[in-house]
């Protein structure tokens, strides 16, 4: 029974370790400004949010924001024609859902037109 307890926390932690490492959902676009991790952005910038979830349980968050381990990764997308864009981690996207981000208008529109809003099947993979 205690094998099985220690096996469970394991497999546990490797796969909480895989899903803060990438991610499948939508990508939206914002207007950027002063971010959870306590940088400032302008919508020039190629900057993500990423869900509250991924943000919240990156491995080494606390409740800092500002010292959270994710802040400064780079994150790369992929949309569902093949397009990608590589963008820095600078935010918590609060009204995302799990696996979706919010990029700056101008790395959303390396992935598509502004005029789409929110794109469907995006893939994202953080860099280690």
């Amino acid at each position: 029974m205690r094998f099985s307890a220690v096996l469970m926390t394991v497999v546990s932690a490797a796969t909480l370790g895989l899903a803060a490492n990438s991610g499948t959902g939508d990508a939206t676009f914002y207007e950027a400004g002063l971010g959870s991790c306590g940088i400032f952005n302008t919508d020039a910038d190629f900057i993500v949010a990423v869900d509250p979830t991924t943000f919240d349980t990156f491995p080494g968050a606390g409740a800092n924001p500002n010292a959270n381990p994710i802040c400064g990764k780079a994150l790369t997308a992929t949309g569902p024609d093949g397009k990608t864009v590589t963008v820095t981690v600078t935010d918590r996207c609060a009204g995302c859902a799990p696996g979706s981000i919010d990029l700056t208008p101008t790395a959303f529109q390396q992935l598509a037109s502004l005029d789409v809003g929110r794109l469907h099947g995006v893939t994202w993979t953080l860099a280690a």
